[in-house]
């Protein structure tokens, strides 16, 4: 069990990063200068999907991090 977690963390971080980098930026570059864009946009379809994914993902990143910190 030692050997593997290491492995499946590594998987999990390129798929984490993948998912990351798939996500379409939702703020403009005025954003970063003050200013914002004047509307609300909801998450709907893949992109949804995709925003869960990275969340799902993300928790078992850390609870890889964990056991194999604990173990």
């Amino acid at each position: 069990m030692k050997e593997i977690l290491p492995i499946l963390q590594i998987v999990i971080s390129v798929l984490l990063v993948a998912s990351i980098l798939m996500q379409k930026g939702g703020a403009a570059m005025g954003a970063a200068f003050g200013q914002g864009e004047g509307f609300h946009t909801e998450r709907r379809g893949s992109e949804k999907t995709l925003f869960f994914a990275t969340i799902i993902l993300g928790v078992i990143f850390i609870s890889l991090a964990l056991l194999n910190l604990f173990l």
